[in-house]
């Protein structure tokens, strides 16, 4: 009984422990921003991609990286091939020719991916504190590899970023600190 109680109580503090990214939808979002402005991090993702499925265990289960997005931004989880109505700018934006017998497989692009310019997947998108977008980043990226563009623009850094050669020097001296 004694080791059941303990192997409940180890369970227990590994679940309290366990952080995730706090995930909403971008409906959500952008009415927390109503009451809250904060930045707005969306993952544009399919059921289908590979490479989203590991940005959501490497990257997005790293510590340092649910941590940072948690504090500086409210996190967007957006299936782009998906059938969610977005409110956005007093558009409506939808997924016309969505069809759930291909909801685990490739679907038709939703209206709101297309708007963010989402071409690949996943696509990481950036909005600022007044819902306006900033900017999308294609790909896979490891926690070590997305740190310099979560902390770019949750800090306002890329106001300051004009040129390639601003961008290249601002890479050269960023110094990261999450973890692998």
């Amino acid at each position: 009984m004694k080791r059941f109680f303990l192997f409940l109580m180890l369970m227990m503090g590994v679940a309290v422990n366990a952080q995730e990214i706090k995930w909403m939808s971008m409906n959500e979002a952008l009415e927390a921003q109503k009451k809250q402005p904060k930045k707005i991090f969306v993952d544009a993702y399919t059921t289908w991609c590979g490479p989203c499925k590991m940005l959501d265990k490497n990257t997005f289960g790293n510590k340092d990286v649910v941590e940072y997005i948690n504090k500086h931004y409210y996190a967007v989880k957006f299936n782009a091939e998906g059938n969610e109505v977005i409110n956005y700018r007093d558009k409506v934006f939808k997924n016309p020719n969505y069809d759930p017998e291909k909801a685990q497989r490739r679907n038709s692009i939703h209206q709101f991916a297309l708007a963010m310019g989402v071409s690949a997947y996943p696509t990481m998108v950036f909005f600022d504190e007044k819902g306006e977008f900033l900017s999308p980043l294609k790909g896979y990226l490891t926690p070590k590899q997305l740190e310099i563009f979560l902390k770019v623009f949750a800090t306002d850094d890329y106001k300051k970023v004009k040129t390639d050669e601003e961008w290249k020097k601002y890479q050269e001296e960023f110094e990261g600190t999450f973890s692998s």
